[in-house]
């Protein structure tokens, strides 16, 4: 299948389960700081990757991926409805931390970057 046609599906999806973590999933188990990062499409469209990014503790981020794995049929039904494709992919949510690492190796930069102009100002003087 032509990667274009893959790469505009995946967006259509990650647009489409976006708008649901704000309007249409009311699942209290899902936390509202909820954001999609990515959906990657097999070549076959029989599965999408779903990453999420949840802000919040472990237990938030561990009942926020069982709220989406249990709303995963409405998810799918939902993107039917909206995107017309001969099959819907199964949908398989992930949890992606890469922006807590980033936030992470960010803090580390500073804390480095700090000492380095603590020892710099102590040689100078």
């Amino acid at each position: 299948m032509n990667i274009k046609r893959i790469n505009r599906i995946s967006e259509e999806v990650k647009r489409k389960i976006s708008e649901l973590l704000t309007t249409g999933l009311k699942d209290p188990r899902i936390n509202s700081m909820t954001s999609v990062t990515k959906v990657d499409i097999t070549r076959d469209l029989g599965y999408a990757n779903v990453y999420i990014s949840v802000l919040g503790d472990e237990k938030a981020k561990e009942d926020t991926l069982k709220g989406l794995r249990n709303a995963k049929g409405f998810i799918r039904k939902e993107i039917a409805d909206e995107i017309d494709l001969r099959y819907i992919p199964d949908l398989i949510f992930h949890l992606d931390e890469s922006i807590e690492q980033g936030i992470y190796m960010s803090k580390l930069i500073e804390k480095v970057a700090e000492e380095d102009a603590r020892k710099k100002g102590k040689t100078d003087g």
